[in-house]
């Protein structure tokens, strides 16, 4: 129990945490699902009924005739995603490019570079956003023999600072990066909130992706109420021949992939997913409007997601996370990170705010 003055913090801890979307636990469509899935036999390596269902899904959810390669999570997905669209470009010689705020460059342990074997070319983002002009800066490498060619960009939606780019912003950047001869992936491990965010409909979601020309998508299910299973989608197909084979190389292909695909098809189904990513922003939202009143807590402007980046007196931190745990963000300005999920309710969002009120002298 945290401890204010010498004195019991006296607010009840809120049911679920705020500390990350990972820490919720799986949708009950979702468990049932796996269960019902579970009866019987079906041929491994995707060859069932279920995954069939799920592929079609996909094509139906992009109105696209798209690839999709379901895999473990969302580190898996980036680099089974990445490592293809690298072999298409033919040539170990090729770059991925991201801002130094991707997850595939501080969240993933290097995951693409030893994996693949291919360098990051990170570039500096306040807002985590790479520009039409930055790409232009690195394509000027491209043809000179002493640099690695950039070949694939990178983009978070949404970034790890809860910033989003815009469907502009990302057709934008899909034609200058194919005008250089690149090829563009779209790291989605969030893509729910990004699409409630930016629209709420599968229009939206086409919006940012397959009509902005992205050629590859990781499409997250595990930060959204999935049991554990994310995906890869090729929305242009050229760009996903040998997908099959990298996957396993990659050691992502499912034996039992029934059990991922019946995830997928459990949310996908009257759009679920996008269901649960707007109840996570919604709840951010509300989580950030009550504690803007509180003194001492500098909350930053309204979230675009899910996630709120306050800053904290720093007495009322320690105390605070020991009551109900949540990460730091930038310990330099006492600032942390607090998260919402699918599963928080109004309760939850009472009962943390009333935690921070209480420590903040309230």
């Amino acid at each position: 129990m945290a401890v204010r003055s010498g004195m019991p913090l006296t607010a009840a801890a809120p049911s679920r945490s705020f500390a990350s979307d990972n820490a919720a636990g799986a949708h009950p469509a979702v468990i049932e699902a796996v269960v019902a899935a579970n009866a019987g036999h079906a041929l491994a390596y995707g060859e069932d009924a279920h995954t069939a269902r799920c592929e079609a899904a996909f094509s139906e959810l992009f109105d696209a005739d798209v690839v999709t390669r379901l895999t473990f999570n969302g580190t898996g997905a980036n680099v089974a995603a990445l490592a293809t669209l690298m072999a298409s470009l033919r040539g170990p010689h090729h770059a991925v490019v991201c801002s130094s705020w991707a997850h595939i460059n501080i969240d993933e342990t290097a995951a693409p570079e030893r994996i693949l074997g291919t360098k990051l070319i990170d570039l500096p983002a306040e807002d985590a956003k790479v520009t039409p002009a930055q790409l232009r800066v690195v394509g000027a490498d491209l043809g000179a023999v002493h640099h690695a060619q950039p070949g694939v960009l990178s983009m978070t939606q949404p970034t790890e600072l809860g910033t989003l780019y815009t469907a502009p912003e990302i057709a934008a950047l899909c034609d200058t990066a194919h005008e250089l001869g690149m090829l563009v992936h779209l790291d989605g491990a969030r893509i729910a909130n990004a699409t409630a965010s930016l629209g709420g409909t599968r229009e939206a979601l086409r919006s940012f992706t397959v009509d902005a020309g992205v050629d590859a998508v990781s499409f997250g299910g595990t930060k959204n109420g999935l049991l554990g299973a994310d995906a890869v989608v090729f929305l242009n197909r050229e760009a996903a021949v040998g997908s099959e084979y990298v996957r396993k190389q990659v050691t992502q292909l499912p034996s039992k992939m029934r059990f991922l695909a019946a995830q997928f098809n459990a949310v996908l189904a009257d759009d679920l997913w996008l269901c649960l990513g707007e109840h996570s922003n919604t709840m951010a939202q509300l989580l950030h409007d009550r504690v803007a009143v509180l003194p001492g807590v500098e909350v930053g402007p309204s979230p675009a997601v899910n996630s709120i980046y306050p800053a904290l007196p720093p007495s009322i931190i320690k105390p605070l996370q020991a009551w109900s745990f949540f990460w730091d963000w930038d310990v330099t300005k006492h600032q942390v990170r607090w998260m919402t999920a699918w599963d928080t309710t109004i309760e939850d969002v009472e009962a943390f705010v009333a935690g921070v009120a209480e420590l903040a002298g309230r």
